[in-house]
């Protein structure tokens, strides 16, 4: 110890303690520099790295807790054994039905269709196949009606699955439309996110109904540490499904609770969300259920009996209803970030149009480089988000992307507060849609369990491209200079949430 005194007069001075928080503080950071970058994208590992290295007795049981991005154990088993038996069943299934009609040779993004669908099939297992477009839903009354509806004629399942879903005035018809159905003898099966409807009280009531009258529900991804079922809490399923009979779907953005999210201040302000949920028909229905029955059997429940499904016959040309669909799962069952994949694969192989309708765009760095690409290479590229974020520190990560979109000449178009647009869809080139619940944000490519249609070939595409339309209509440009006279407070905020955008 002579030698440490010699160097360090002081050390006579130091107490045990210090000494041990000095080596447990670089033991920390040491352990960091090693460990956090493996298999993570580097500005989630700079993030990262960032919190440990400056508060390493903060940022170490933050990512011990918040760190991991995969699912293991059950649920990883149960995944993997469903994408194989996907695979096994649908092998005998062409990537695209037959009757198409699509011309591979051809100039226009026939031969990219190609390309994404079987992208698609090869990370999910899913091959293309016809749907009949019955209606896109962009009215939140007439959604839920129509969803009513659909439960009231049930003959043999329906299958339910919501990120939020809470009980009120606006969704008691649907709740009740459940229960009549279950007491008829249809087999009724509810999933719903705890984390994402815990906090409406009308989340409790459902609960409390659902139990009462008999109603087969779970809870997707529950935190319960005291019955040892602790995970990574905002690892959240957020897909939005409902099925019936196998045959009649509806998939997109839409939770089950008012549109004013049961919060007097937003009654009071007028704050209504929108929201886009399309109702299908046909195959495409029973590949939704698929989803549907391995997350129900994710949460321990016996896996359900497949539904008959209704076959579509008639060719797609001959009927413009009936689209070309895939549906495109994603999240932490899958280690491929698909839904990224497939977006950044169809912007790239735009050629005149892209339109994005994404309330919280949080994009990684290559979504980032094919959106300002495109717009670089003289694609319009249109971008509709809200005038008014509803989650605040999301809205401010986003808007620090927005210098960079602006400067390569997309066109940011922004919904009119106090109303918030929650519908997603991409669409490319007015032939090609992407539709479902997953935003273009790094929460939805990794954390979040998503459920994605991609369709072209039929009007589905046609009445999204009228939708996004009237969005347009009632939203005001957002301009280069007119961002960078924002305030320097929004500025830095904007920036400090852009870090932990990244923290995944």
């Amino acid at each position: 110890m002579e030698w440490l005194l010699d160097l360090w007069p002081n050390m006579a001075n130091v107490q045990w303690w210090q000494i041990a928080i000095f080596v447990a503080d670089y033991t920390i950071k040491f352990f960091a520099i090693g460990t956090v970058p493996e298999n993570r994208n580097p500005s989630s590992s700079t993030a990262w790295l960032l919190i440990i290295l400056l508060l390493p007795f903060v940022g170490l049981p933050l990512f011990l807790l918040l760190g991991s991005q995969t699912i293991t154990g059950r649920r990883h088993r149960i995944q993997a054994h469903a994408n194989k038996e996907i695979v096994r069943r649908t092998a005998h299934l062409p990537d695209i039905p037959a009757d198409a009609q699509i011309d591979t040779r051809g100039p226009g993004l026939s031969g990219q269709l190609i390309a994404t669908v079987k992208l698609i099939r090869q990370l999910t297992g899913p091959p293309a196949v016809k749907g009949r477009c019955r209606a896109v839903h962009s009215d939140y009354a007439a959604s839920i009606a129509a969803m009513t509806a659909a439960v009231e004629h049930a003959k043999h399942t329906v299958h339910v699955q919501m990120y939020i879903f809470a009980l009120d005035p606006t969704t008691r018809p649907f709740v009740n439309a459940l229960i009549a159905a279950k007491n008829r003898g249809v087999d009724v099966k509810v999933l719903v996110d705890p984390i994402g409807s815990r906090k409406y009280p009308g989340y409790k009531k459902l609960k409390k109904l659902l139990n009462a009258t008999g109603v087969q529900w779970h809870a997707m991804l529950p935190i319960s540490p005291f019955r040892l079922r602790s995970r990574r809490p905002d690892l959240r399923n957020h897909r939005k499904i409902l099925v019936v009979d196998g045959s009649h779907a509806f998939v997109g953005s839409q939770n089950m609770i008012e549109a004013e999210y049961q919060s007097e201040a937003n009654h009071r302000d007028g704050r209504r969300w929108h929201d886009v949920m399309v109702e299908l028909e046909g195959d495409i229905a029973a590949h939704l259920d698929a989803v549907f029955a391995v997350d129900w059997t994710s949460e321990g429940a016996e896996a359900p009996q497949p539904s008959a499904t209704m076959k579509i016959e008639e060719p797609i040309a001959d009927d413009p209803d009936i689209n070309l669909v895939q549906v495109l799962p994603s999240g932490p069952g899958y280690t491929t970030e698909p839904n990224l994949r497939v977006f950044n694969d169809l912007i790239y192989a735009a050629r005149h149009r892209i339109t994005v309708v994404s309330p919280y765009l949080v994009p990684d760095e290559s979504l980032l480089m094919a959106l300002t690409t495109a717009a670089y290479s003289g694609i319009e590229v249109r971008l509709h988000v809200n005038e008014e974020a509803d989650q605040f520190m999301v809205g401010h990560a986003q808007q620090s992307y927005y210098q960079a979109l602006l400067e390569a000449g997309v066109k940011i178009r922004r919904f009119p507060a106090p109303n918030v647009l929650h519908a997603k869809f991409l669409i490319i080139d007015d032939e090609i849609a992407v539709v479902g619940s997953s935003n273009l944000d790094m929460r939805s490519f990794g954390l979040n369990y998503e459920v994605t249609i991609v369709t072209a070939c039929g009007t589905l595409v046609d009445r999204l491209v009228a939708l996004a339309d009237e969005y347009d209509a009632a939203s005001s440009a957002l301009t280069e200079k007119m961002w960078q006279d924002r305030p320097w407070r929004q500025r830095y905020l904007d920036n400090v949430f852009r870090l932990t955008s990244s923290l995944q």
